[in-house]
């Protein structure tokens, strides 16, 4: 588990590398991948869910 020093150097070499002025940015770049991951996940789920339902109707039909 990441404890509060390797947090802080995480951050330092994350601005080192991308500067200060691009974090914002950045920031909500991640932020509207990880919303589009979490809408993929849930209809990925919803799909599975009615594949799995009308499979099982097919097999109680036969």
């Amino acid at each position: 588990m990441i404890r509060g020093q390797e947090w802080l150097i995480v951050l330092l070499i994350v601005v080192l590398i991308f500067g200060a002025r691009k974090l914002p940015e950045l920031a909500r770049s991640l932020g509207a991948s990880a919303k589009e991951f979490r809408k993929g996940i849930e209809e990925g789920g919803k799909e599975a869910a009615a594949e799995q339902a009308s499979d099982t109707s097919e097999v109680s039909d036969s």
